[in-house]
């Protein structure tokens, strides 16, 4: 394989998902800040129904570029739909919970928590490949997740508002794993399905509890930070998943909470306790652990049919039954033959062999 093609794709996800974490990590104290002014499961809901309208209108002004893109399928939506329910209903819900009882500082570097179990689940539950300098990561990020949780024990009693937030990191967990079953589809359709999807259920729960919707200056500005936070942000992810895979997308995600911890320092006058520096320190040393990995060896390729953009290089060698001007990067759906070589990869969607 072409190395430098190769070296560029990792670059390229690794670019996605720090995005990702910069555009969901601002939003936390954002979102903490309206807290007072709207019910938690109707702003969760007000979060991911900008969202989705955001991202509806911008996928409607894109139907007239001439760019190909890889739609959902019929068996993309069990997946999709189990990830919106966990996802998408559940995690903001706790989240809105959990940010009523806990400060933005430490529930920002609570989500964290988000990166590790959803690679636990990655590991254990869908068998993606990890090594010791992974798991070691891991630790240290699980180890500053405890501190915060016991610093807030000891200072607010019995830590509620962290359960509930490490709550929502277990619903993203799982829907980051099912979320990467179709992640090779356009993301900007799944991410716009979840917003909307779960923009109705959290706005009509919130009804149903009674919980009225603020004003329209506060609702534009909810609106906003849930297309910044939520729909962008998953845009985001869901390339970095065709590229890195869910576990090592969830480890570059890991720095969402340094930006939000930031933010809510700089813009709430929050005082954070030594435990929270040294629960920074913690991450952070867990993160580089991460970044820093390299994985290459010799690894067999199945034989595999799948859609999404490509060019034709060293995994796409395939010939075309249609007439083709050679424009790339294109999308079709096409057959992998099997393959045997060696290269510096991480699990995308074209490595999920076994080790």
């Amino acid at each position: 394989m072409n190395t430098l093609e190769h070296h560029s794709g990792l670059h390229q996800g690794a670019i996605y998902a720090l995005l990702a974490a910069a555009l969901f990590g601002a939003s936390t104290p954002f979102a903490k800040s309206l807290l007072g002014q709207v019910a938690p499961v109707a702003l969760a809901g007000m979060l991911y129904m900008g969202s989705g309208l955001g991202l509806l209108l911008f996928y409607l002004i894109r139907r007239g570029s001439k760019a190909e893109r890889a739609g959902l399928t019929a068996k993309d939506w069990p997946w999709l739909g189990g990830a919106i329910l966990a996802g998408g209903v559940a995690g903001p819900v706790l989240l809105m919970l959990g940010l009523t009882t806990t400060p933005a500082s430490s529930a920002s570097l609570l989500l964290n928590m988000e990166g590790v179990l959803t690679s636990l689940l990655a590991w254990f539950v869908f068998k993606e490949n990890f090594d010791r300098r992974i798991f070691v990561g891991m630790l240290l990020i699980v180890a500053a997740g405890v501190l915060l949780s016991w610093d807030q024990a000891t200072t607010h009693g019995m830590p509620t508002g962290a359960l509930a937030i490490v709550g929502a990191c277990l619903c993203w967990g799982i829907d980051n794993n099912l979320t990467r079953k179709v992640s090779a589809s356009d993301a900007v359709q799944i991410a716009c399905a979840k917003g909307l999807v779960a923009g109705t259920v959290n706005l009509s729960i919130a009804a149903a509890l009674g919980q009225p919707l603020p004003g329209v200056s506060i609702t534009l500005s909810a609106g906003l930070i849930g297309f910044c936070g939520y729909g962008l942000s998953l845009v985001m992810f869901v390339l970095a998943l065709r590229h890195l895979g869910t576990a090592r997308t969830g480890a570059y995600f890991s720095a969402a909470p340094f930006v939000g911890a930031v933010i809510s320092l700089l813009m709430l006058g929050e005082q954070p306790q030594s435990a929270f520096w040294l629960a920074a320190a913690l991450m952070g040393a867990g993160i580089w652990l991460h970044l820093t990995e390299s994985h290459a060896h010799e690894h067999q390729h199945e034989v595999m049919d799948h859609s999404h953009a490509h060019t034709h290089d060293a995994h796409h060698q395939h010939a075309h039954d249609f007439d083709w001007d050679g424009a790339e990067p294109h999308v079709h759906a096409h057959h992998h033959a099997a393959l045997t070589h060696a290269h510096k990869h991480y699990p995308d969607i074209h490595h999920q062999h076994k080790h």
